[in-house]
């Protein structure tokens, strides 16, 4: 997901976004530890995803935007 995409988010959407992600970053890492991925660049993907929605929650709750975790 390319960072000009992850800015036309909302927060809510960015959250929603961020815990996918994770749950499919956990999701590969145990297939792949239980046999090899065909291709394991699909983690450092995921990775770099969240790091991205990540920085922009961050970038957002430095310009002062409002930043409520929606807790299900």
């Amino acid at each position: 997901m390319e960072q000009k995409v992850i800015r036309e988010l909302t927060t809510s959407e960015i959250f929603e976004r961020l815990d996918e992600e994770k749950k499919q970053l956990t999701k590969l890492k145990l297939n792949h530890a239980v046999s090899p991925l065909e291709n394991p660049n699909k983690i450092s993907a995921y990775r770099k995803t969240i790091a991205r929605l990540q920085t922009e929650l961050r970038s957002r709750d430095l310009r002062g935007e409002q930043i409520n975790k929606v807790i299900k």
